[in-house]
């Protein structure tokens, strides 16, 4: 299997020379490599098993180290924090292997981080953001999905609501700028920056027409952190990854998985007022 011949020799991952086939007329100014399944699973690994570390093996011994009240739940928040901030060092890491730059031209190009265009007539953006709403009102009906049980100890939700979680967030800004950061890490330069920016737009040489399922699938198995949400998260399949890739704009899933955060920082804020 031969490489492109654009990128570093350094590159740790193999990667196809063969380009994207998406949809939309659109070509982006710097052309994107596709990368192998191999290449594909090893960037996934990267970022889940990680992150399934931290929040099982990491979070406790965390917890036994700060003590105190709620010590489980505040080392958690530090713990997934952190994983999901290795994301986005990791999403710089192959974009300058790749590319041998950080410039937002760059960056703004590999990553898909510019306004939806229309597969049809090639207008970007207008009308298009509308879709944002329908999507996200789509993934919140996600909590209407059978899960596991969630363990007491780790359901930010009932965190929220119980009187132990109200007492402690209260007054305590210090907490609710690492909540907030761990949101934002979340759905904008975590999670959603590494799978719908950098994995998704490198997937059509391995999967073909359906690389936005099977982004969709990985990003689903990826919450080895909370196993609860794997099934639910699927429908992430139709509400990110299929508009991402069908507008060619990683900013269309963002704003999507974005609502989460919305919801979660006025709920915080709420608390600690």
């Amino acid at each position: 299997m031969t490489t492109t011949t654009r990128t570093p020799t350094r590159r740790r991952f193999e990667i196809e020379a063969s380009s994207s086939s998406s949809a939309g007329p659109a070509v982006p100014e710097i052309a994107i490599p596709q990368y192998t399944r191999t290449s594909i699973l090893g960037i996934w690994a990267a970022a889940a098993l990680p992150m399934g570390a931290l929040a099982w093996i990491g979070a406790p011994r965390l917890a036994d180290a700060l003590g105190g009240q709620l010590r489980l739940t505040r080392a958690l928040i530090i713990c997934i924090a952190a994983g999901l901030a290795w994301q986005f060092v990791l999403v710089l890491a192959l974009v300058w292997r790749e590319q041998g730059n950080l410039r937002w031209t760059t960056l703004r190009d590999v990553l898909w981080l510019r306004s939806p265009r229309s597969p049809r007539t090639g207008r970007t953006g207008g009308r298009l953001w509308l879709l944002v709403l329908p999507l996200t009102i789509g993934l919140a009906a996600e909590q209407l999905i059978p899960r596991l049980p969630v363990p007491a100890t780790r359901d930010l939700g009932a965190f929220l609501e119980s009187d132990a979680g109200q007492s402690f967030l209260h007054g305590a800004w210090a907490w609710f700028a690492l909540i907030v950061v761990m949101l934002v890490l979340n759905t904008v330069l975590g999670e959603a920056l590494l799978f719908r920016g950098f994995l998704l737009p490198r997937m059509n040489g391995a999967f073909g027409d359906r690389d936005w399922v099977v982004n969709g699938m990985l990003f689903a198995a990826y919450h080895l952190h909370e196993p609860w949400v794997i099934l639910p998260s699927l429908a992430g399949i139709f509400t990110m990854a299929y508009p991402t890739k069908r507008y060619r704009s990683a900013l269309m899933g963002i704003a999507v998985h974005s609502g989460q955060t919305v919801f979660f920082t006025v709920a915080v804020l709420t608390i600690v007022l």
